[in-house]
């Protein structure tokens, strides 16, 4: 009996090793930071300025984590502005308060205060990002979130050498602050950047900027993992390293079927897993990132920043100059569109087949007439009007006195209405010749609600006001299916055929094309207020967002949960 006994002891001692060893390695850590907010000395382009920093780091600090991971980060503010920090493709299952857009799920980090964002990685690996949302402090604020596999598990593809975060910036030799409110003031586009950068330096094609140029150290025969991010306030951009072909593994923190090409073209906000092999002879070579620019006629920073990839075999010393790469031109669409349909997922996907919801959102410009009162140094839009930007011919306004997922959650009137249109007010030719009638939006705070579980399908149609344009739409809180995509009208009897619900990409980021459309699927499965809108900072500036409301479903798991105690005040 005494030895059955001591049996079934060890028995009990081996299932609970076992079982921990099992939780271990399908649970993740809780890893946890501290963000101080403060304006620090960062000397670009001959000049120093005072720029908002995270860590009195440019850029940000990166964040390690694995698949299952919870990250508790405590924001304190040490800066002059109001801050928000939003961590970029994040699921946030059920963690809205952690979202960070200013006034949608939280009232900003007041100077002086703090706030700690707590949240889970779930079942999401390769690379995301985080950076500020308010006003364009993000111009500086932002930094890499690279997720891995979980313990035991593996990439699936073959492990590479190295991995090497290659963020993409824009710098303004002026407070990028000042450079929005001017422009809000006085209703006209902002100042295009001075700059572009790579892991925060302009590189040696700019003025003072010699020492400025970020290296990147390879031997030959090695494999590195370029985790290509863009943070650009305002511009897709295009990225090619000289004399080297780029195989696709990732993007948006998802797996792609593996591709290679000679150049990326990334819309802000989205990121994209690469593989290089140094396999050619040893040298330096130079990575470099221009504009792709869609719209006509508008300014844009036509500048080209660089870093090297240099062989540790290479001469030292008087090394000749970088090889440089072959660059698109700024408006190569076909190049553009080439890339955007090479992207497949790695096998056949859940795609909703059903629908429940199916939405047609028009994206793009437009122009508010001034008041009459308005003096012609505060009207400097075109034709002495103000620029302006809308969803269905909403131009999206965020509340000032409280965040919209607190007055959902405590069921306060007056901040937001359901009544955002699930198809354009008017039919019109929206990428032909279109009526200056239809050039002016409405102003409101305009919710969509969608019942927890909804099966959604959203056509993006870009439009021609003003100026057609390649616009990356950004939904928090979900990724999704992107079907297709085209150019012209949206026409469901014709464009349906095109509907691939095989294998499409899952994305957080789309770029709408220029004068065209995309369409996308997500099953509403995470309650909350979740903002969609242009990462086009100047965009969204002028009212190129909504949000959806979700609601709770069945039970706790199904349901938003309370607010934590330190959510800040407004």
């Amino acid at each position: 009996m005494e030895t059955l006994k001591n049996f079934s002891i060890m028995f009990l001692g081996l299932f609970l090793l076992i079982s921990s060893t099992l939780l271990s390695l399908t649970s993740g850590e809780i890893q946890r930071y501290q963000f101080v907010i403060q304006a620090t000395p960062v000397k670009r382009l001959c000049n120093t300025h005072n720029r908002i920093t995270v860590n009195g780091m440019f850029p940000g600090p990166t964040l390690e984590v694995r698949n299952g991971d919870s990250l508790e980060v405590k924001v304190v503010n040490k800066a002059r502005y109001n801050v928000t920090i939003h961590w970029h493709g994040v699921r946030q299952m059920r963690t809205g308060w952690a979202d960070g857009p200013e006034f949608v799920t939280q009232c900003p980090i007041r100077p002086g205060g703090s706030y700690t964002y707590r949240f889970t990685i779930q079942g999401q690996e390769g690379t995301l990002w985080w950076h500020a949302h308010s006003s364009w402090l993000r111009a500086t604020v932002y930094g890499a979130l690279i997720i891995r596999p979980r313990l035991g598990e593996s990439y699936p593809f073959p492990k590479p050498n190295l991995e090497t975060p290659i963020v993409l910036g824009e710098w303004w030799d002026a407070n990028p602050i000042d450079v929005v409110r001017e422009a809000t003031r006085t209703g006209a586009a902002p100042n295009v950047s001075d700059a572009y950068t790579i892991n925060a330096q302009p590189g040696d094609l700019y003025k003072c900027s010699s020492k400025d140029t970020t290296i990147i150290p390879i031997d030959a025969g090695e494999t590195n993992l370029l985790r290509v991010i863009n943070a650009a306030l305002n511009q897709p951009l295009f990225f090619a390293v000289a004399d080297h072909t780029l195989t696709v593994v990732g993007a948006d923190a998802t797996y792609i079927k593996p591709f290679t090409t000679s150049v990326l073209m990334l819309g802000a906000g989205q990121t994209t897993d690469v593989l290089i092999k140094a396999d050619q002879r040893p040298a330096r070579y130079y990575m470099a990132a221009r504009a792709y620019q869609s719209a006509q006629n508008v300014p844009f920073d036509n500048t080209t920043t660089t870093a090297i990839l240099e062989y540790k075999s290479s001469k030292k010393g008087n090394a000749p100059k970088p090889i440089m790469p072959s660059l698109p031109a700024y408006n190569d669409t076909n190049t553009v569109t080439a890339f955007s349909r090479s992207f497949r997922s790695p096998r056949k996907v859940q795609v909703p087949t059903e629908i429940d919801e199916s939405l047609f959102f028009t994206v793009g410009l437009g122009l508010n007439n001034c008041p009459p009162n308005f003096r012609r140094s505060r009207c400097q839009g075109p034709n002495g009007t103000r620029l302006a930007a809308s969803m269905n011919n909403v131009s999206f306004m965020l509340p000032r006195s409280i965040s919209l997922l607190q007055a959902h959650q405590q069921g306060i009137p007056g901040v937001f209405t359901t009544d955002f249109p699930g198809t354009p007010p008017v039919k019109f030719d929206y990428t032909g010749n279109v009526s200056r009638t239809l050039f002016q939006p409405i102003t409101g705070t305009k919710l969509y609600k969608l019942k927890f579980g909804s099966r959604v399908q959203v056509v993006l149609q870009d439009t021609s006001i003003i100026a057609p344009e390649n616009h990356p739409i950004h939904l928090h809180g979900y990724d999704f299916y992107i079907i297709a995509e085209g150019f012209g009208n949206f026409n469901p009897k014709r464009d349906t055929s095109k509907f691939n619900l095989v294998d499409p990409p899952l994305r957080n980021t789309v770029a709408v094309p220029a004068n065209g459309w995309a369409v996308i699927r997500f099953v509403a499965d995470n309650p909350g207020v979740w903002l969609m809108h242009c990462h086009l900072d100047v965009h969204i500036t002028w009212g190129l967002a909504m949000a959806f409301l979700v609601e709770n479903g069945v039970g706790e798991l199904q349901s938003l949960p309370a607010p934590p105690s330190d959510l800040p005040l407004c």
